[in-house]
């Protein structure tokens, strides 16, 4: 009984990864928040950028990841890794 349980919600889970990304052409992301055409082209892809937005406290480009618990505000990168952030005031 317990076996047929573990393997239902074991199956659930691995059900609940298969989402694709909205995708538009060559790849990116069809909907595009607040930010310019240079940070999408920065971007590397599988990130959401509809809600990407540039946050002014460190002068960085993040957008919300929706996790299977939460949402979480995840800094915006470049295919090389690099977070993707304006020049600082200095």
């Amino acid at each position: 009984m317990k076996t047929g349980t573990y393997v239902i919600g074991a199956a659930l889970l691995v059900v609940a990864g298969c989402t694709v990304p909205a995708t538009g052409p060559e790849g990116k992301p069809a909907r595009v928040g607040k930010v310019s055409e240079a940070v999408v082209n920065l971007a590397a892809p599988n990130q959401d950028l509809s809600t990407a937005r540039l946050r002014p406290e460190d002068g960085c480009y993040w957008y919300e990841h929706n996790g299977p618990v939460e949402t979480t505000l995840v800094p915006l990168r470049a295919v090389g890794g690099n977070p993707i952030c304006t020049k600082s005031a200095a």
